[in-house]
């Protein structure tokens, strides 16, 4: 039997799990048991800022929630590592020390 590389396409068939999160918050224990309906958590992220989508919780990108019929659906925005990178801060010009020449 000859092996005949494929590349990465055998891997197109692999289940994963793609979540998205909305956001999160930090309760203690207490709190989370007297939770009833109509209760309401506030979470981290504002209502403007974009969602988390992750694979097997990973972040691959983030998005903004749409309708799509009568069910919610995401659209992605942006794709994690696809944001401009900052260009580092030029650092503060240094002033000389006492006998030092200038």
């Amino acid at each position: 039997m000859t092996f005949q590389p494929r590349g990465f396409d055998f891997l197109k068939d692999v289940d994963v799990r793609l979540t998205v999160e909305l956001g999160r918050t930090a309760m203690k224990l207490r709190d989370v048991l007297s939770l009833s309906e109509e209760s309401v958590v506030t979470l981290d992220r504002m209502t403007d800022e974009l969602l988390d989508v992750m694979v097997n919780g990973k972040l691959i990108a983030r998005g903004e929630v749409v309708a799509q019929g009568d069910r919610f659906g995401l659209r992605i925005v942006e794709l994690a590592g696809s944001e401009p990178e900052e260009a580092p801060a030029a650092a503060p010009a240094k002033k000389p020390a006492r006998g030092d020449a200038a």
